[in-house]
């Protein structure tokens, strides 16, 4: 399901770095939200965990409502697809060159 154009998104920021429990706290929030658009920011965190990383594409796989992700880089892609998760979100591939 996508936003409506009227519809803003509810935007929840990432942590730096981002580990484990910064993508924990991004999985709580998904889940305590009722609304219907969610964009993830990622673009300012400098340091990922793998780890954290892989969380989130598990959350993002099971997440039903619309979320958009910013912020990941190549790496992050391959790392999910690895991993066998594919996520039903907007991930900003499109966004990024790294």
């Amino acid at each position: 399901m996508h936003p409506s154009t009227s519809t803003a998104a509810r935007v929840i920021r990432g942590d730096d770095p981002f580990d484990l429990a910064a993508a924990q706290r991004i999985a709580r929030a998904l889940a305590a939200g009722g609304e219907e658009a969610v964009e993830v920011d990622l673009r300012h965190v400098r340091v990922f965990h793998d780890h954290g990383v892989a969380y989130l594409g598990e959350v993002l796989a099971a997440f039903v409502g619309w979320v958009s992700v910013r912020g990941l880089r190549q790496h992050h892609f391959r790392l999910l697809r690895y991993l066998g998760i594919s996520p039903g979100a907007n991930l900003g591939a499109e966004d990024e060159a790294a």
